[in-house]
């Protein structure tokens, strides 16, 4: 906190008028299913992005990143979206928000933070956007509920950044509370949490570092004729979370599914055994059956691998040795540990929850890991942590 007081006022000459603290975050399931009104279960971890802010005399806006020594600049009167600009037209996508949204505004002076650099993932820049709402929110105390405050995140990511707006990052970053997990159900714009308690265990989470290369363009799946497919394949299940599930009926699935490509045929049962891995990890949590939530992990993995196609050899590479740290390589059906490809996209990011035994075994593994391949991965121990909120405030 000391930290980024002292980097804004060395920038700027004043302290700041606001701090807000904001989480980094993954997707533990379901992160690539959103489009068809599924769910997505998310972790705000604690890798924070700290936003300072302070108000100038005048329209001008000036950013600061102290980790990168970068400095930008723009006016709250010609807002405009600079490919050069990078993290800042996260800054300046949210700033937007609230000014086409017609809340008055006046100039302002603002420090990003961060230890983990947006190119890393882990849901860094989501977390500036979030962060830089509840603190332009808070420094002009504007009647904001977070309902507008959601529709001025919306408008800054549609209308100025040209992106998707994904409520299972907005969520997370927003609403995360410790030790637990959030759900994001898309159907109905909602979420739930799940309490996440497995003792012994530990969660890692890596940056593989390996290039990022798309293989296939993942917006075919999200084709309207998929959807209608998928939707075909949902039945009502007023016992199940959520109110459905998809049919196990491999005639129907069949059926339905005919007329996709093969291609597209694997990749749209994956999604629908996303959604059965999700709640199967769900149950684990809230039962407290780690090998029921691991088994689920790991077959979600599996999934995304050989049928959405996303995974890579380094990443398999490490999730094979995270899967060789069990006692029993013969008990399947009730793993130590889980692990994941996560990321929308074509990511290079994994996550690993290990028995605390095996921090050591699991380190070991990663240098054989940067011997092999050449890349020097980064890794975090993290936890579930608590969304954006005021740190500071004058």
């Amino acid at each position: 906190m000391k930290q980024v007081n002292d980097a804004h006022e060395t920038e700027y000459e004043a302290l700041p008028d606001v701090v807000v603290s904001a989480p980094g975050r993954f997707h533990l399931l379901g992160e690539h299913s959103w489009f068809c009104k599924d769910k997505t279960l998310s972790m705000a971890v604690n890798l924070p992005v700290y936003v300072a802010v302070s108000i100038r005399e005048d329209s001008s806006l000036r950013f600061y990143f102290p980790q990168l020594n970068e400095r930008k600049r723009a006016s709250l009167t010609s807002l405009k979206f600079r490919r050069e600009d990078r993290w800042a037209n996260a800054v300046k996508a949210i700033i937007y928000g609230f000014t086409s949204g017609g809340f008055d505004l006046k100039g302002m002076n603002i420090t990003i933070y961060s230890d983990i650099l947006p190119s890393a993932g882990f849901g860094i820049t989501t977390a500036i956007k979030i962060g830089t709402a509840v603190a332009v929110r808070e420094l002009f105390s504007l009647h904001c509920s977070d309902d507008e405050l959601l529709q001025v995140i919306e408008r800054g990511n549609n209308l100025f950044l040209n992106t998707g707006n994904y409520l299972a990052d907005n969520f997370a970053a927003l609403y995360a509370k410790e030790d637990s997990l959030i759900i994001t159900d898309h159907a109905k714009a909602a979420w739930d949490y799940v309490p996440f308690d497995f003792p012994g265990h530990v969660v890692m989470l890596l940056d593989a570092r390996v290039p990022r290369i798309s293989l296939w363009n993942e917006e075919t799946v999200r084709e309207p004729e998929n959807v209608l497919l998928l939707g075909e394949l949902k039945d009502i299940k007023p016992n199940v979370y959520g109110g459905w599930t998809y049919t196990p009926n491999t005639t129907d699935i069949n059926e339905v599914l005919t007329v996709a490509g093969e291609e597209m045929r694997r990749r749209l049962i994956c999604i629908m055994q996303e959604h059965k891995f999700l709640l199967q990890a769900r149950e684990g949590i809230l039962t407290g059956q780690f090998g029921l939530f691991a088994r689920s992990v790991n077959n979600s993995h599996i999934s995304m691998r050989d049928l959405y196609e996303i995974s890579c050899p380094e990443i398999d590479w490490i999730l094979k040795r995270i899967g060789e740290l069990e006692p029993n390589l013969e008990d399947v059906r009730n793993p130590v540990t889980c692990g994941r490809i996560t990321g929308k996209g074509f990511g290079r990011c994994l996550y690993a929850i290990i028995r605390e035994s095996d921090r050591d075994a699991f380190k070991a593994n990663l240098k054989d890991y940067e011997r092999i391949f050449g890349f020097h991965p980064a890794c975090y121990e993290v936890k579930p942590v608590q969304g954006a909120h005021v740190v500071d405030s004058k």
